[in-house]
């Protein structure tokens, strides 16, 4: 029986050889992009959730107010640890981390000691470096492969390595042969090895090959402090709650915990609370980030990928079921055969989903082959982890297996119920072909339609998300932004000598039109923010406000208008001050001019004048409101040097010489510094729209795959239609029907349908597009040809699509088709 299910399915495809060919184009395409977008959202949804017990690990984080402006951060008090040891209860483990990283220190350099090599190995700014105790090794799953898990950590200058760490540092030495090693960072810190642990073959966000112990960190690089008030980005505290212990009831323990022990005293800008992170959001949550830059997820794009899957294959499904019940007319006589035979509907039924599940089967087989070729294509959009190994992912078995059921189902249930239901005395006399044609129309009209809504929204979101992007890029922003670089020099406050001679060899490089030295450019994603008071001589107004340090040279470099006053004058402390129209306003001032000469108070300092008000510009993303701001000169503490580049030459050569001497000036005053970095302000500020610029891939990628299966599946029905009304089109020829006559009349239908999706789609479009720009303060107009050139342009592909057959129907010799009689 399967045998023979077998060979009629073979036949019919032969037979049907580009109806097959379609669909099981239109199924590879939706299957494969299926299973892309399967392999990276379960590689971020995969991220540590290997650990036992993990859902009762948390992340202790901070929630801080500093200066009247909310942040938070995964630092903590670095003594916040061993007082929730000692006086908390409510834990399993509390595990203090310690990350060495580029926030308050650079990476450190790697000295291998080996006595048996003739040279030392010297590995330059290593990252994955850590300080913490025994307890983290309680709190997830490692390995050990040598040493004590409750000892190797326990005294000062221990150190545990991973097997990858174990490679990198000691080339071809056994495991057993490692502890007793000596590793030694910055030439200062001597550590031992006691201990080797597997590597995390999982995916995972703790990604530390160097585990030092707690207690060399005290005697060392940072010495800790008993100040209540201050939270180090890098001191960061784990705990596993005890199976009775809720996430809130601990988090009120932590709180009262602070309280009992900070006291502020007077007039104080900061506050901080804390919060539990639970270890599964470690992966996705930005305010807080994971670790050394790594990838962290989009949980919105993730939903979007998830939404674009099953629309591709929402889209391959109706193609299916198009096309199958289009053509259940010439299959009308085999039915009624096969009744008379004695074959049952059930029997039916499962003969014909058994040729989709073969069909989606073949799909299934070419996507598998066209996955890596995918993967390779979209390598800038695709996380770095995510690979493609069907062997050593048995998960991706799964999936294909569930995906081909559920494919199968989806689109051969319906074809299948109505092929078998013609009653066998009507499908021998031919009568069911007209029934076929009118039960089954209404559906593949208003499946067509659907085809087309869904085309028609990725296209005109694609547009709209495409806009907005250069909105915000190319904007005016309120400063210039082209040919201007900037970099950072570390510690300002101990360097001040070292940025005066920067500054001085900077400004004899031929390719630098002018230099200015600042806290960090006009817009940034971090920044300083105060509360100011202004007496009005009524009442002090005090006022959240953005604030940037720079020399006199900062307004002109970036050229900014200024509205009234002068610019700042020359000064290594602050005495003036320019602040922004916004700011201005907020002060009551309904003209510029009006601030010029009032004085500010910070906290309880001494006031200082307003010499300045500068037209308002964006100090962050289009995301943002622009916010009340203030430059003060004075830059001893600053740190940030500001260059504008000549104009570029014909030959391209300005820009790449100044940067050498810019480079070799930073070398001769910063010697022994890291390697020099620099960023062009264009560039950083596009960075703002990574995610915006993910979504435009994205939805161009979909867009591309829907239209594409649409007009296969356009281009099916406008191929059986004419091969169904063939001598219809002759005989119109031969009493004198023009070309372009018998097109009109093939595409009409058509026409209407693509024209009754738009109807449908601009008010879905329409509410999406709204709800996706309130993300953002400052947007794009939503312009009525957005959604005019989506339904345009989808309404061009497919009369290109149909015109291709149906140009050739209307041309052929109508003699030929007639003699067929």
């Amino acid at each position: 029986m399967l045998k023979n299910y077998f060979i009629v399915a073979l036949r019919n495809f032969w037979r049907n050889k580009t109806f097959s060919f379609i669909n099981i184009l239109g199924l590879c395409i939706g299957i494969s992009a299926a299973l892309v977008i399967f392999l990276i959202v379960s590689y971020d949804l995969g991220f540590d959730h290997f650990h036992k017990d993990g859902n009762r690990i948390y992340r202790v984080v901070s929630n801080l107010r500093v200066m009247g402006e909310d942040n938070r951060g995964p630092g903590v008090t670095t003594n916040l640890a061993g007082a929730v040891k000692s006086e908390l209860t409510g834990t399993d483990v509390v595990a203090p981390l310690f990350v060495w990283d580029n926030r308050w220190n650079k990476y450190p350099d790697v000295n291998v000691v080996n006595p048996n090599a003739t040279e030392q190995a010297v590995l330059k700014k290593q990252k994955n470096i850590v300080f913490t105790d025994e307890s983290y090794f309680k709190l997830f799953n490692y390995t050990w492969l040598a040493g004590q898990p409750a000892t190797a950590l326990n005294k000062p200058y221990q150190a545990v390595i991973t097997e990858a760490a174990a490679r990198l540092y000691f080339p071809g030495t056994a495991i057993d042969q490692l502890q007793g090693k000596v590793l030694t960072l910055n030439d200062t810190i001597h550590t031992t090895i006691t201990g080797i642990v597997k590597d995390i073959e999982q995916n995972t966000d703790f990604t530390f090959t160097v585990f030092l112990s707690s207690p060399t960190l005290g005697k060392t690089i940072f010495k800790g402090n008993d100040l209540w008030n201050n939270t180090q980005p890098s001191s960061q505290v784990y705990v596993k709650l005890s199976k009775d212990e809720t996430a809130a009831a601990f988090t009120a323990k932590l709180n009262k915990l602070y309280n009992a022990h900070y006291k502020p005293a007077g007039e104080d800008n900061i506050s901080i609370s804390f919060g539990l992170q639970p270890l599964s959001d470690l992966h996705f949550n930005e305010d807080y980030g994971n670790y050394f830059d790594n990838h962290l997820a989009h949980k919105p794009s993730l939903t979007g990928l998830f939404a674009a899957a099953a629309f591709l294959l929402l889209l391959a499904c109706i193609n299916f079921i198009n096309l199958t019940t289009a053509q259940a007319s010439q299959r009308i006589k085999e039915i009624g055969i096969r009744k008379t035979m004695g074959s049952s509907k059930k029997q039916l039924i499962f003969q014909f989903l058994g040729e989709t599940f073969l069909l989606t089967l073949i799909a299934t087989l070419l996507s598998v082959i066209t996955t890596p070729l995918l993967l390779t294509f979209f390598a800038g959009f695709i996380p770095p982890g995510v690979h493609f190994n069907i062997i050593k992912q048995p998960g991706i078995i799964l999936f294909l297996a569930l995906l081909v059921t559920a494919v199968s189902i989806l689109s051969g249930f319906y074809p299948a119920l109505v092929l078998s239901s013609y009653k066998p005395v009507l499908a021998l006399k031919n009568t069911s072909t007209s029934m076929g044609k009118t039960r089954s129309a209404w559906l593949r009209k208003s499946l067509t339609v659907t085809q087309f809504v869904i085309a028609q929204v990725f296209i005109i979101a694609t547009i709209l998300v495409s806009k907005q992007i250069s909105y915000s890029v190319n904007q005016g922003l309120g400063f210039k932004k082209d040919a201007i670089l900037y970099f950072r020099t570390n510690n300002p406050h101990n360097n001040t000598q070292r940025q005066d001679v920067l500054l001085q060899k900077l400004k004899a490089i031929p390719g630098i039109a002018m230099v200015s030295i600042s806290t960090n450019p006009p817009s940034t994603n971090s920044g300083w923010a105060g509360v100011l008071k202004y007496n009005n001589g009524k009442i002090d107004i005090e006022t959240e406000v953005d604030i940037k340090l720079a020399d006199t040279n900062y307004i002109k470099l970036y050229q900014m208008q200024l509205l009234a006053g002068s610019n700042l004058p020359q000064s290594d402390t602050t005495n003036s001050i320019i602040i922004n129209e916004t700011y201005a306003r907020a002060l009551g001032f309904t003209q510029p001019q009006q601030a010029i000469g009032k004085f500010l108070r910070f906290n309880s300092r001494a006031t200082t004048p307003v010499v300045g008000v500068v037209a308002d510009f964006h100090q962050a993303s289009f995301h943002d409101v622009i916010k009340p701001l203030l430059i003060g000169n004075g830059i001893k503490n600053t740190g940030t040097f500001n260059i504008a580049l000549q104009p570029q030459n014909a030959e391209g050569t300005v820009w790449p010489a100044a940067l050498a001497k810019i480079k070799k000036a930073f070398k001769q005053a910063y010697p022994g510094e890291e390697d020099f970095q620099y960023s062009f302000v264009d560039d950083t500020l596009a960075k703002y729209y990574t995610a915006e610029q993910n979504i435009s891939r994205l939805l161009m990628w979909a867009t591309g795959i829907s239209v594409l299966i649409s007009s296969l599946g356009l281009l099916a029905l406008v191929i059986f239609i004419t091969n169904q009304r063939t001598k219809e089109i002759s005989i119109r020829k031969v009493v004198g029907a023009t070309a372009t006559q018998l097109i009109a009349l093939l595409t009409k239908n058509f026409v209407q349908l693509i024209l009754l999706a738009f109807i449908i789609t601009v008010p879905l479009a329409w509410w999406g597009a709204v709800k996706w720009l309130q993300n953002f303060a400052y947007k794009t107009t939503l312009s009525w040809w957005i959604f005019g050139l989506g339904g345009t342009g989808m309404l061009l592909i497919a009369f290109l699509v149909m015109i291709v057959r149906t140009y050739k129907a209307a041309t052929a010799n109508p003699v030929k088709a007639l003699k067929s009689e």
